[in-house]
């Protein structure tokens, strides 16, 4: 499965859609912005500019698809609007030294690609507590590549002193198996594949071979292959939270597991359909709701989410 060309947010403004379903991402980037204002107020305050390139990198629809650059042409208020670039961002995109300000919002979690070698990872579609030992590395080991790999092409991008600001879904365990707010979403919808599969809606090979290319490194791993790559310098690196229980009733909707079960659909139909086929889709989250509204009694649909935030400098 190549990602880049499968994986993307639901279009549209439906009731499943990644812009009706995107309040947490947007919540990330509000959190987010007085970081962002103090990166780019430095930028500008050190280098007064004559013009100014700003990129942000991601994969959405809908309402936060320029939020982050409409507020930097605010605060800027000389900025120009560019274009959004089409590409991944595990890749070079911009010209050499053309960039002045970065920012990417809960992208960096997402992989270029399933790790290679898990196809041992039965019945899982993520890693698990019941996954075997080689399939936590190998989820590493590729975050470990493209973030070597994004942080190489942004090197050679941006102009010596630009700003690089940076969120994604994180964890403060070590232990990458751990429940969090994350992993248990999906060891949650592995439940619902699983069901399908002992109804025999799909078969045993499509379910062994369907893995999430997703992965939320811990700040000393991010920190490790930010200095290994040695082309920025950190100025921020820190934690934000988020309580699921408090973010849910911001929506103001008392179906919490329809929430929760839209929330994911919305950022991973596009692999699932892709793997599976649109045939199951409905059943499939159906019966992920039923499981969702099983498991709010554990708490595990409840559990907070931890975000990673970045601020650098290119040196």
């Amino acid at each position: 499965m190549e990602v880049g060309q499968v994986l993307h947010m639901n279009a549209g403004t439906g009731e499943t859609s990644y812009s009706n379903n995107s309040h947490l991402q947007k919540k990330v980037i509000s959190m987010t912005m007085p970081i962002i204002e103090e990166a780019m107020t430095n930028l500008y305050s050190s280098t007064s500019p004559s013009s100014l390139v700003i990129a942000d990198l991601g994969c959405s629809s809908g309402h936060n698809s320029l939020f982050v650059v409409s507020e930097l042409i605010k605060i800027v208020e000389k900025l120009r609007q560019k274009s959004g670039v089409p590409g991944s961002f595990y890749g070079r995109l911009f010209m050499r030294k053309s960039l002045h300000f970065l920012h990417s919002s809960y992208s960096l979690h997402w992989l270029s690609q399933v790790p290679e070698q898990i196809e041992n990872n039965k019945r899982n579609i993520y890693m698990a507590s019941t996954s075997p030992p080689n399939v936590p590395k190998a989820y590493h080991s590729q975050f470990q590549r493209d973030f070597s790999t994004f942080l190489k092409c942004r090197a050679e991008e941006m102009v010596t002193g630009g700003r690089m600001v940076l969120t994604f879904m994180g964890r403060k365990s070590e232990d990458p198996t751990k429940k969090d707010g994350s992993n248990s979403m999906w060891e949650l919808l592995a439940m619902a594949l699983n069901d399908m599969l002992s109804k025999g809606l799909i078969n045993e090979e499509k379910m062994d071979s369907f893995n999430i290319p997703h992965y939320t490194p811990s700040l000393s791993e991010v920190k490790s292959e930010i200095v290994e790559e040695g082309s920025f310098s950190i100025d921020r690196l820190e934690f934000s939270e988020i309580n699921r229980s408090t973010y849910y009733k911001e929506y103001n909707h008392s179906n919490i597991s329809e929430i929760a079960a839209n929330s994911i659909r919305a950022v991973a139909e596009s692999l699932l359909v892709s793997h599976f086929g649109d045939g199951i889709i409905e059943k499939v989250f159906s019966r992920y709701k039923e499981i969702l509204s099983e498991h709010i009694s554990q708490d595990q649909i409840l559990l907070g989410i931890t975000n990673l935030i970045i601020s650098m400098t290119k040196k």
